[in-house]
């Protein structure tokens, strides 16, 4: 059985969904709360629904069933406030299934961030050395908790102590896809645009304050989610692979491409406006994002990797545009 962590949540269902497919036994840890996250899974077999607090003693009963864990749980919003719970989730956790995994010789994917670049000044290279690990400068509580517990596992690894027998994590970059709904206002900006252009309204973008940027020009690695549950499917079929890896495409792509993806999709001409980024976000802003693939590459993942347009417009047209969205 592979347990889930954060099974119900955006890129953990994608993930959940494909194992079931696969005919895997799948287990899930996630708080459901209100709301339609639970349609994320709904239509999967799952042998069990987990919830957080119970998972310590749940793994107590069922773990030597587990051959891996993929923990995908976490709070990921860049605006959460509460820096404690967001430790307690994305750290102190973290930390928990690691030590879980080592004692009892059980695989661990976790999911890192490419949050944990900060701004980008140092590059996006996936170094889990100590030295490299310790030149980057997160941004926001979120990237330093997964930037926090990316340089623990380097410091565990360093000093010789008991690791999991495959133990992997993954800097996710701007992953867009279905199953994202219950994220609100972290959805990606396909799904955020999507109901405007479907309104024949324009598709709003944040203003530049850079003057070597235009406006809708700041870019992002944007990544299908499909691709992302691809690379999780190949390492747990290569369980002779380790490391932290970056999970994008390779290629930078504007707001400005994003946007009139989106209207190439509805195959409507674009109609792009531009409005003030808000002060609380223009600091701490990332105008570049792109993530350096080779260390994936060399580890032997040869599969190319959904093109911009191919990957909005699957997700329009199959998911978005459907009565049902979900996977």
């Amino acid at each position: 059985m592979i347990l889930v962590t954060g099974g119900a949540g955006f890129i953990g269902s994608n993930i959940t969904a494909a194992l079931a497919e696969r005919g895997a036994p799948v287990a899930i840890c996630d708080r459901l709360r209100q709301g339609n996250k639970w349609r994320n899974v709904s239509k999967l077999e799952l042998r069990d629904v987990v919830a957080p607090e119970m998972l310590a003693s749940w793994l107590e009963t069922h773990g030597a069933q587990v051959e891996a864990i993929v923990h995908m749980g976490a709070i990921s919003s860049t605006t959460e406030p509460d820096v404690d719970l967001i430790m307690e989730v994305n750290f102190r956790l973290s930390k928990l299934l690691w030590c879980w995994c080592a004692q009892h010789g059980k695989r661990l994917v976790y999911a890192s961030s490419a949050a944990t670049y900060g701004a980008g000044e140092r590059g996006f290279d996936d170094d889990g050395s100590l030295e490299a690990l310790a030149q980057l400068r997160p941004l926001n509580a979120y990237g330093w908790s997964k930037h926090l517990f990316d340089r623990w596992v380097a410091r565990e690894l360093a000093e010789g102590r008991a690791s999991p027998p495959q133990w992997v994590g993954l800097k996710f970059f701007n992953v867009y896809g279905p199953n994202e709904y219950h994220k609100a206002g972290m959805q990606s900006v396909v799904a955020q645009k999507y109901p405007l252009v479907v309104a024949g309204e324009p598709i709003t973008l944040f203003r530049s304050y850079r003057p070597d940027v235009p406006d809708g020009g700041q870019k992002r690695d944007f990544v299908y989610v499909r691709d992302c549950v691809d690379v999780v499917l190949w390492l747990l079929d290569h369980p002779d692979v380790n490391g932290l890896f970056n999970l994008g495409t390779g290629l930078a792509h504007s707001f400005d491409d994003l946007a009139r993806a989106v209207f190439a999709a509805l195959k409507r001409p674009a109609d792009i406006q531009y409005i003030d980024m808000p002060e609380v976000i223009r600091p701490n802003y990332q105008y570049f994002t792109a993530a350096s693939m080779d260390r994936l590459r060399k580890a032997g993942y040869t599969r190319p990797f959904t093109s911009l347009a191919q990957g909005v417009g699957e997700y329009v047209g199959r998911y978005l545009s459907q009565t049902d969205r979900y996977r």
